[in-house]
């Protein structure tokens, strides 16, 4: 495959049915994807060289884990230099409860989903983020009450032509 390439129906396939069930075998993926095993083998692994899988992560059931908030919470800078944004994205690394980070259009310059035990330690969270990263304006954030739809993958079929 070539990087300038666009991927076929296949890797298609594969990523599609990898996102979801990353443990299932090399033999039942290449049975759902039409292939032999040793071809699905090798897609499988250029696809892995060349980025298009970015790494297997399990998707973790907090909540039969612990008790835990998901707090959502939008920030923007006081300025919107290149510094200060990079300075903001190289402080964030330090806080292992944003678990992640998007820098966005609108009214303000970042979304960040955080995880914490409870609301006390997101509050602590918070106070030292503002007081950790000079040049926050504004910081808000918002409880998650419950999780209609997780995130369970990319629609793949309906992103790519």
């Amino acid at each position: 495959m070539d990087k300038n390439k666009r991927l076929d129906k296949i890797d298609l396939n594969i990523l599609s049915v990898l996102q979801s069930e990353a443990r299932i075998t090399n033999h039942d993926l290449s049975e759902r994807v039409h292939l032999s095993a040793s071809s699905c083998l090798n897609r499988v692994r250029k696809l892995e060289e060349e980025g298009y899988i970015d790494g297997y992560l399990t998707r973790v059931n907090l909540d039969k884990v612990c008790r835990s908030v998901t707090i959502l919470v939008t920030v923007s800078l006081n300025d919107h230099t290149q510094e200060n944004f990079q300075e903001f994205e190289k402080a964030i690394q330090d806080f292992p409860e944003i678990v992640e980070c998007y820098t966005v259009s609108g009214s303000f310059d970042y979304f960040l989903r955080v995880v914490c035990p409870d609301m006390n330690s997101y509050l602590s969270l918070n106070d030292k983020l503002v007081k950790q990263v000079e040049g926050i304006a504004n910081l808000s954030s918002h409880v998650t009450l419950a999780s209609q739809k997780p995130f369970r993958g990319y629609p793949l079929e309906r992103l790519v032509e």
